[in-house]
């Protein structure tokens, strides 16, 4: 029976794929539930910047990744609630999906891994990694090795996650918090 280990062959190759360990841990929404209490609304809320203020996220706050970054306006009752952001940034081949939410007073309240698709590095999601990012703001470094500590064998994953909640912090600050 040597087609067997053919046939199991195809099945390996298929697990070590880093496709195959693609995960999806959240949806927007559910993310959007976790992130902010019971009973808040999302609107989605467009922006534009300017070339200059481009020019400033890229220098400041370079990011590995998509420079879209996805924005909602949270509202309980009719009170600003804060803000939620979902980017994408490279981890070492593929993107990683994230989510912050910035409370009204511009400092991060959470950070959610949304979907992972490396087959390493996804550590971040231990909560006591992303933790490390609660309160801060803009004034901060938020910065890998300086106020945040790197897990050894996610370095790039943590980088640009890092790299990311400072662009969204920047971005808040530039543009977000007048809106």
């Amino acid at each position: 029976m040597k087609t067997n280990g053919w046939i199991a062959l195809p099945v390996l190759v298929a697990l070590a794929s880093p496709e195959a360990l693609a995960v999806q841990y959240l949806t927007v929404e559910q993310a959007q539930q976790l992130m902010f209490v019971a009973g808040t609304q999302f609107a989605p809320l467009p922006y534009e910047i300017s070339a200059a203020q481009r020019g400033a996220l890229d220098a400041l706050a370079p990011a590995e990744g998509k420079r879209e970054i996805h924005v909602w306006r949270a509202i309980r009752g009719d009170k600003p609630a804060g803000f939620f952001a979902v980017h994408q940034v490279i981890g070492k081949q593929e993107y990683i999906t994230y989510a912050v939410a910035i409370n009204p007073q511009g400092k991060v309240a959470q950070v959610e891994i949304l979907d992972y698709r490396e087959s390493h590095g996804y550590e971040i999601r231990n909560p006591r990694w992303r933790q490390q990012f609660a309160g801060k703001t803009r004034a901060d470094a938020v910065q890998l090795d300086a106020d945040i500590v790197n897990i050894s064998g996610a370095t790039l994953s943590c980088r640009h996650v890092t790299d990311g909640v400072r662009r969204i912090l920047l971005l808040h600050d530039m543009v977000l918090k007048s809106s």
